[in-house]
């Protein structure tokens, strides 16, 4: 599920009978509008949003539940190239009986539901229950990460100035959500105007459950910000069948992380202000150099383990006397993970912010900040809460407001405090039950991680410009690329899947795009089988055919007119009514396409270096990938049943292909 990453914010928006199709890459934040309208002086907050900052949420367009016809097509047309023409038939023939009764009944009380429930998404529970109800780890099965580009100004990249400047802006960031003094997250069409203090001045007036309208007037589209909330002071705690999401915003302290020690101390005052970045400084440098040896039995690696294994034994902690300190780690404001590591290179960083030791990470917590000895830093965060796009917004803020205004600087001199008064070192009652549970979980997660290899590519022969130059769309060729990499490399077309954002909608989540199509299918073909026998012609019609239904697929999941979510939805409405399953679902071909191969998500941001997830079954693979004005990333993970390094060469060969028949040239 770690797939989920994607935070390609793309809304597809109706406008006068036609669709528009935003894609606010993950840097819309930055690139497409400027979130501070007014800058503001004081320390406690990065700006004054002249709008407050859940004004568009109650007049936010509700997540269609699609016609049952267009769901059994759409899952139809995703299955042809992925199967023969008999297995086809078996399957469209269960897809036609499940449409004509059983789906027909369930559909039917799902828009009934929905109709009743108009404060959320037909998704929203079943897409909770589906996170909170697996047991797996959540380490590499559903934790990603993005880490930060490093701070233009390198004396910045210091691991204690970067580390107090990151917690200061943290700090300012929940202050400002909190206050309502955030800038809305709006996509803008036409920035002049709507992205204006004119235009502020004027919505801001228009009631709460109106506003989303005067703002789709000048072609702004406000996204859903409900996750938002969950941010800070919240943690997944782990519970027997189901974990639960705690969330206590009294906390004022943070939870910091060395060596496999556990530190809290307060970052905001009584007054709910921020603590002086000196002090907040003073206190890191006293954990930096902290002595304490590593515990032998780091008690982060419990959040690790397979869900109910460690529900069990946080049981036996809170029977050993431990109950008071796993409040104070469960209700921190947000962890920071103070590594004295040094990374070698990005293969490095990747192992490090996706899963590190296992021991100076506390994964349940709704993220973490991860600093290395030579200051490159990450985001971890835990998956179940939010898809990221709120985690995104976080991250482009912070690297934002840490570089450009800075609160502590290289020759700044700590507070001259009583650090070792103001942070208290948490120290667990543990029993030789629990000292062994820890053992086994160490054992579990190096098990677990030994498997995972890594490897990253760029191709620097051409990017997003140039596609757009031939009227491609830049993410189609990228899943074209995987498409032909997979056939060269294994002779086959997959399971693909490509998660795309639905925040246009109240309480949206996501929506599969599912990029391997008839057209992906024939074209990689033609490149990889038969490279002689089509013309320079022939092939940039069948690319420009995978670009164009590469989009359509796009809008639609943008929409929320995929065919994933109202299956999975239904099958949870049949269990929850102790139903028997249809067919379909336990027809194999339903369970290959959710068996996900190939499973990609896209970014790129000013305040992103790269992002990374694991493969999400044990025989696929993890695409992270960015298409750049002129060249194209991938950051992609597989266990031992894959290849990853002949994949990425195979791709960088698709690529090649691509743009060399986008020059006019014929392929050798």
């Amino acid at each position: 599920m770690a797939s989920l990453l994607s935070i390609q914010c793309v809304a597809s928006l109706r406008k006068s009978g036609s669709l528009i199709h935003l894609r606010s890459a993950a840097a819309a934040g930055i690139d497409k509008r400027n979130y501070s309208s007014k800058k503001t002086s004081s320390g406690e907050y990065l700006h004054h949003s002249l709008v407050p900052s859940m004004h568009y949420q109650k007049s936010l367009p509700r997540l269609p539940v699609p016609k049952l016809e267009d769901t059994i097509r759409r899952y139809l047309a995703a299955q042809r190239p992925l199967l023969d023409d008999d297995q086809f038939g078996t399957t469209e023939k269960l897809a036609q009986d499940f449409q004509n009764g059983v789906g027909k009944q369930l559909h039917e009380e799902l828009v009934a539901q929905d109709k009743n429930n108009k404060h959320t998404s037909y998704i929203s529970a079943p897409w909770f229950d589906m996170y909170l109800a697996a047991r797996d780890s959540v380490v590499l099965n559903f934790n990603p990460f993005m880490s930060f580009n490093p701070d233009p100004k390198t004396e910045y990249n210091d691991q204690l100035v970067r580390a107090t400047n990151m917690v200061c802006s943290a700090v300012r960031f929940m202050k400002t959500l909190r206050a309502g003094l955030l800038e809305p997250e709006v996509f803008h069409l036409n920035p002049a105007k709507s992205d204006t203090d004119g235009f502020k001045k004027f919505i801001r007036w228009v009631p709460s459950s109106l506003s989303w309208y005067g703002a789709f007037m000048v072609n702004a589209y406000p996204l859903d910000m409900s996750q938002y909330f969950r941010l800070f002071n919240s943690t997944r705690i782990p519970k027997r069948g189901r974990d639960e999401l705690f969330t206590d915003e009294k906390g004022r302290h943070l939870l910091v992380m060395r060596k496999g020690n556990m530190y809290v101390f307060d970052i905001v005052d009584r007054d709910g202000n921020l603590v002086t970045p000196a002090e907040i400084q003073s206190h890191l440098k006293y954990i930096l150099s902290d002595p304490t040896p590593a515990p032998a039995f780091p008690l982060g690696v419990l959040t690790s383990e397979n869900r109910d294994v460690w529900a069990g034994l946080r049981d036996k902690l809170v029977a050993a006397g431990n109950a008071e300190d796993l409040r104070i780690v469960d209700s921190a404001l947000f962890c920071l993970c103070l590594d004295d590591e040094s990374m070698k290179d990005h293969i490095h960083i990747s192992h490090n912010m996706l899963h590190g030791d296992g021991c100076n990470r506390w994964y349940d917590k709704s993220f973490s900040i991860i600093l290395t000895k030579d200051g490159q830093a990450a985001i971890n965060f835990e998956h179940s809460w939010g898809d990221g796009v709120a985690v995104l917004r976080f991250q482009n803020e912070v690297f934002k407001d840490t570089t450009e205004q800075p609160l502590v600087h290289p020759g700044s001199a700590p507070a001259t405090v009583d650090s070792a008064s103001a942070v208290r070192r948490l120290q667990f009652n543990l029993d030789s039950e629990l000292e062994n549970g820890i053992k086994t979980a160490k054992e579990n997660f190096d098990s677990a991680v030994s498997k995972l290899t890594i490897d990253a590519m760029e191709f620097k022969k051409g990017g997003k410009e140039q596609l757009k130059k031939s009227k491609l769309s830049p993410d189609a060729i990228a899943q074209l690329a995987f498409q032909m990499g997979f056939l060269r490399q294994y002779g086959q077309t997959v399971a693909t899947y490509e998660s795309c954002s639905t925040a246009a909608f109240r309480h949206g989540r996501t929506e599969t795009i599912r990029p391997a199509t008839i057209h992906t299918k024939q074209c990689a073909h033609a490149f990889v089988h038969q490279p002689g026998q089509h013309s320079v012609e022939q092939l940039k019609a069948m690319l420009n055919e995978c670009s164009k239904y590469h989009g359509q697929l796009t809008k639609e999941a943008a929409m929320g007119q995929g065919f994933d979510r109202h299956l999975f939805a239904m099958r949870y409405l049949a269990n929850s009514n102790s139903q028997s399953l249809h067919g379909l679902y336990a027809d194999p071909a339903y369970t290959a396409i959710n068996h996900n191969i190939l499973s990609t998500s896209t970014l790129t941001s000013p305040a992103v270096s790269l992002g990374g997830f694991a493969p999400v079954v044990p025989d696929g693979f993890g695409v992270g990938y960015g298409v750049h004005d002129d060249w194209i990333g991938c950051n992609v993970s597989s266990y031992p049943s894959r290849n990853v390094h002949e994949f990425l060469q195979c791709v960088h060969k698709s690529l090649e292909d691509i743009f060399t028949v986008l020059e006019g040239k014929p392929l050798s």
